[in-house]
C-alpha cells in the first residue's frame, strides 16, 4: 500500500511538471506569470497566511512554516484550478479569452514530534503560455506590410521542504527550502510581405529565440507569535517571513536566424533552410530576489479569524531578448479571515462549514509606458467536511474563488479581467504511527 501511495505521488508530480497553464499576455516577460499561492485555504482569504495559524490539526502552512504549532495528523492534499481570463484592449479594440484547467498543488506534512513538523509540497511557481500576433498595414489600412508574431511556452516549478519548531506555547519557527526548476521559450518572428508575389516573401521568417533552463534555490525563514486568552477563547497572532540565500542558475541561449516552415500549421522548421545569424548564451545569477513578509491576526478559538498582512520583493534585472530588463520592488496587501458558525450542531451540516473571505492589491513588478501592471482582487471559499469529519481530524472538499483585474487600458497595454476557481481535497489522519496495543 505505501508502495503505491508513492508511486501515485510521484506520478501526480510528473503530470504538474508536463501540464500547460493560461496565463496574460504580460507573461512574456522575464520568468512569467508569477502564481502568488495556489493554495485553496490561502488564496479564499486573499493571500493570508504569514500570521495564520489554523486553529486546527489537519492545515499545514508552507507560507510561513513556523505556523504549524497546532498541526497534528497526516494531511494530504491535492487541488486543481480553473482559470477564466478576460482581455481588452483600445489598440485595434482586440479582445479576448483565454480559459484552462491544471493542477496546481500537491502536498503531504506530518508530525515528528509534539514540537516538530515537516511538509513536502509541489506547485506551479511561474508559467509562459501566450500567442500574440500584430500586423502591419500600409496607409490604405488593407495592404499588409509586415507581421510579427510573439510566443511564449513552458513552466517553472517549485518543491518545498517545510519544517517548523515549537519553542513554546506561544513561539515558533520554522524553516524551508525552495527548489525551483523548469525551461521557458519565448519566439518572436517577424514576416516582412511582397506586394508582388501576394505573399510573405518567400515564405522566410526571421526568428529570435530565447530558451531559458532554470536551476533555482533559496531558503524561507519564518516565526510566529500567538498569545490565548483562557478566558475569553481570543487569539492574537503576529508573523514574518524572509526569503534569501538566492543560488540562481538561469541558462539563456539566443538564436537569431532566418529560416522557412516544412508545413502550414508552422510546427516544424524546413531541414537545410536555416541560416543563424547570431547565437550566444549568458547565466543569470538574480532570478528570484529577496522577499520578506509580516502580518497580524485576531480571532477567536474555533470560531472566527481575522487577518492582515504586507509582503514584499526586490525588484532585479533580467536578460531579455538579449538586453536587459529591470522589474521594479513590488509590494502586497492582503486581508481576509475564516468564520464557523457552530461545528458542534451536527444538526446542521452548514453550521460545520468554514467560511472563507479576503480581498489584495498588489502593485506589480512591470512598469510599461511608465503604467505599473497592478493587480487586485476579492475572493472568497468554503472548506466542506467529509460526514464522518471532526473538529480533531478535519478533512473535507475545499473550493475557492478569486475575482480580479490586471493591468490597464492607457498606451495601448492590455486591461485582464480574471475568474479563478478553486477544487481540492485534504485528507487528514492519524497515519503513520505505531499502536501501544493491538
Amino acid at each position: 500500500m505505501k508502495k503505491i501511495f508513492v508511486v501515485s505521488f510521484i506520478s501526480v508530480g510528473y503530470f504538474l511538471n508536463a501540464q500547460s497553464l493560461s496565463n496574460s499576455p504580460y507573461a512574456t516577460y522575464g520568468i512569467g506569470d508569477v502564481k502568488y499561492d495556489n493554495t485553496i485555504e490561502t488564496a479564499s482569504m486573499g493571500g493570508i497566511s504569514t500570521a495564520f495559524i489554523s486553529d486546527f490539526t489537519s492545515s499545514f502552512n508552507f507560507a510561513n512554516p513556523a505556523n504549524n504549532a497546532n498541526f497534528e495528523l497526516t494531511s494530504i492534499r491535492l487541488e486543481a484550478t480553473n482559470e477564466n481570463n478576460y482581455f481588452k484592449s483600445n489598440y485595434n479594440d482586440m479582445k479576448s479569452t483565454k480559459h484552462s484547467t491544471y493542477l496546481s498543488n500537491i502536498s503531504i506534512a506530518f508530525p515528528l514530534s509534539s514540537k516538530v513538523k515537516m511538509g513536502i509540497s509541489y506547485q506551479p511557481y511561474s508559467s509562459k503560455s501566450y500567442d500574440i500576433v500584430t500586423e502591419q498595414l500600409a496607409s490604405d489600412n488593407t495592404t499588409p506590410l509586415y507581421r510579427n508574431n510573439f510566443k511564449g511556452s513552458g513552466t517553472l516549478n517549485t518543491a518545498q521542504l517545510a519544517v517548523s519548531y515549537k519553542i513554546n506555547q506561544e513561539l515558533s519557527v520554522g524553516a524551508k527550502a525552495n527548489l525551483y526548476f523548469g525551461d521557458l521559450n519565448d519566439l518572436n518572428e517577424f514576416r516582412a510581405y511582397n506586394n508582388n508575389l501576394g505573399t510573405y516573401a518567400g515564405g522566410y521568417v526571421n526568428g529570435y529565440e530565447t530558451k531559458n533552463r532554470v536551476r533555482n534555490f533559496n531558503f524561507t525563514l519564518g516565526t510566529s507569535y500567538q498569545t490565548l486568552n483562557t478566558r475569553t477563547d481570543k487569539k492574537f497572532t503576529v508573523g514574518a517571513t524572509a526569503t534569501f540565500g538566492n543560488t540562481s542558475n538561469m541558462t539563456t541561449q539566443y538564436t537569431n536566424s532566418t529560416y522557412r516552415y516544412s508545413d502550414d500549421q508552422e510546427t516544424t522548421k524546413l531541414s537545410g533552410s536555416e541560416t543563424i545569424i547570431e547565437q550566444k548564451e549568458t547565466k543569470s545569477k538574480n532570478l528570484l530576489p529577496l522577499q520578506a513578509s509580516v502580518g497580524v491576526g485576531y480571532g477567536s478559538e474555533n470560531h472566527w479569524f481575522v487577518s492582515g498582512q504586507v509582503d514584499y520583493k526586490k525588484g532585479e534585472d533580467i536578460s531579455y531578448f538579449g538586453k536587459n530588463f529591470s522589474y521594479q520592488d513590488t509590494y502586497r496587501i492582503s486581508a481576509g479571515g475564516w468564520y464557523l458558525p457552530n461545528y458542534n450542531n451536527f444538526r446542521n451540516y452548514f453550521s460545520r462549514v468554514i467560511y472563507r473571505y479576503g480581498a489584495f492589491y498588489e502593485r506589480g513588478n512591470l512598469n510599461l509606458e511608465g503604467n505599473s501592471i497592478n493587480k487586485f482582487g476579492i475572493s472568497a471559499g468554503v472548506m466542506l467536511p467529509f460526514k464522518n469529519s471532526s473538529i480533531t481530524r478535519m478533512s473535507g472538499l475545499e473550493i475557492g474563488l478569486e475575482v480580479g483585474k490586471r493591468g490597464t487600458l492607457q498606451n495601448n497595454l492590455i486591461n485582464q479581467n480574471f475568474v479563478n476557481l478553486r477544487i481540492g481535497f485534504n485528507f487528514a489522519d492519524k497515519w503513520f504511527r505505531k499502536t501501544l496495543y493491538n
